[in-house]
This record gives structure tokens, sequence and C-alpha cells, in this order.
């Protein structure tokens, strides 16, 4: 059974890590979400989760990208070392992450068992913020969390989270 937006929050917790949760109305874009940016300073997130193309052998792989990060799949999973990828269908959402599409984010990979999915992080997004933002596997709450603790969070899990630099966003 997928672990819950409060069960998962309880997790945190219970590793001493700080968080703050916001309800809000479902957003299922970036561009929703940036409506938020008033009451949720810090970094924010698009979250692409891929699979190996043609069924090919591989995890799958969860990207973590500043939202304003402009950058092909493709050259994303160069700089991933990936191999070629194609967008997972929402089938293996639920299965590996236990979310819906629009709820995608790291926080999904307490359903995710070690070795099924690799996740990479947007360096920048972690270095250039005191905070980031993510859904608890819902899209209708947002929780603020310190990104050495969000990777603190997925290495207790037994994921190993991979930093990527990438080109400035914008860029």
């Amino acid at each position: 059974m997928p672990e819950t937006p409060e069960s998962l929050l309880a997790r945190l917790a219970a590793l001493g890590i700080e968080t703050t949760t916001t309800d809000h109305a479902p957003v299922f874009t970036v561009a929703e979400s940036q409506a938020l940016r008033g009451s949720l300073p810090g970094g924010h997130s698009k979250n692409l989760f891929l699979r190996p193309a043609k069924s090919g052998p591989g995890p799958h792989l969860l990207a973590v990208l500043e939202e304003d990060r402009k950058i092909s799949v493709n050259a994303l999973a160069r700089a991933a070392g990936a191999g070629r990828v194609e967008m997972a269908p929402a089938e293996d959402l639920g299965r590996l992450l236990g979310v819906e599409p629009g709820s995608v984010t790291p926080f999904g990979m307490v359903n995710a068992p070690p070795g099924t999915v690799r996740i990479v992080l947007d360096a920048g997004l972690l270095r250039d913020h005191a905070w980031v933002h993510f859904h608890p596997l819902v899209n209708s709450k947002t929780t603020a969390i310190r990104p050495a603790d969000l990777l603190r969070f997925l290495e207790s899990l037994g994921h190993r989270p991979e930093l990527l630099e990438l080109p400035a966003p914008g860029a």
C-alpha cells in the first residue's frame, strides 16, 4: 500500500526533519503552481518521470529540475548517463511512485523500492535555495524542506540521489 501524505510527513518528522506544508487547490502544471509563489518562497521544480525507451533495460529515472530549466529530454538523459528514455505512462507512476499525474516529486521515492528508480536532482535547485518545495504525494499540498534534509531523507529510504550540474535556467 503506498504511503499517504500524512504517513510521509510522519516519516520526515521521525527523522527530525523540519517541514512546512501548505494546503491549496490542486495544481497540475508549473504554470498553475506559480500562482502560489507569494506564500511559498524558495525553489520550485518540474519533475519528469522517464523510463528506458522501448522497454529497454535499466531503472526508471526521476529528474527533478529547477522549474524554469530549459533542457530537452534527450539532453537530460545524456547528462544523467541514462541512455534513451521516454515519458513513463501513468501506470508506472502509480506502480513505482504511488502517485497520479500532477503529483510527481522526489517524495514519491518513499514508495519506490531501491534500485527501481534513479533520482537525479538539478544541483542548482538545491544549491541556490534555502528551502525547496514539493507536493507530498498529492498535488493539493506543497511541502517545504531544506535541500540537505531532502537528500538525507532519500538516502534513509535506500536511494542514492545524484546531483546534475546543468546549464543555468534560461541559458
